[in-house]
């Protein structure tokens, strides 16, 4: 943990040096900076620089107020997928590249079961199949198959890194 902190520290004050973009989504770790195994929320906070803490399927209603939320994604956001029955924690993954508007790319950890469990797993596809291209159901790439996954779980949407503005 104190590890963890540590790296965050020193990716603060790198990011003060930056010549990062302004809107652009916060500097990632490098995946050796982060230990393995990991779950997906402390991979999430690590890679996005968003600070919200619980299970997966609570970031959706924790960003609010916080963070900005929405249906479309963005490189950097996150993200959150409910739980279900057989996800009781839900999920959380940051998106690294977005092919299209049904396809992004989303790096993310602890997301297969077996051997892949605590893994850090990126550019994996994400395919939007809800029937009103909201980004409220999605398939997921699943390794083990080296396919997207036979089951459509429920999504809330994307948490942005940037912070919501008061009166919004």
């Amino acid at each position: 943990m104190r590890a963890v902190l540590a790296m965050l520290l020193l990716l603060g004050l790198a990011a003060c040096g930056s010549t990062r973009q302004a809107g652009q989504p916060p500097l990632a770790p490098h995946r050796a900076d982060l230990g393995e195994p990991i779950s997906c929320v402390p991979y999430a906070r690590a890679r996005s620089g968003i600070s919200l803490a619980g299970d997966a399927w609570q970031w959706w209603d924790a960003a609010a107020g916080r963070y900005e939320r929405g249906r479309a994604p963005q490189p950097g956001s996150v993200l959150v997928i409910n739980r279900t029955a057989r996800m009781p924690s839900g999920h959380v993954a940051v998106v690294s590249r977005v092919l299209n508007s049904r396809e992004v790319l989303v790096d993310h950890a602890n997301w297969a079961s077996g051997a892949a469990r605590g893994r850090i797993a990126t550019d994996q596809r994400v395919v939007d199949v809800s029937p009103r291209n909201d980004w409220s159901l999605v398939r997921v790439w699943y390794p083990r198959i080296n396919d997207l996954g036979t089951t459509a779980f429920p999504a809330r949407g994307f948490v942005h890194s940037r912070m919501a503005m008061a009166g919004r």
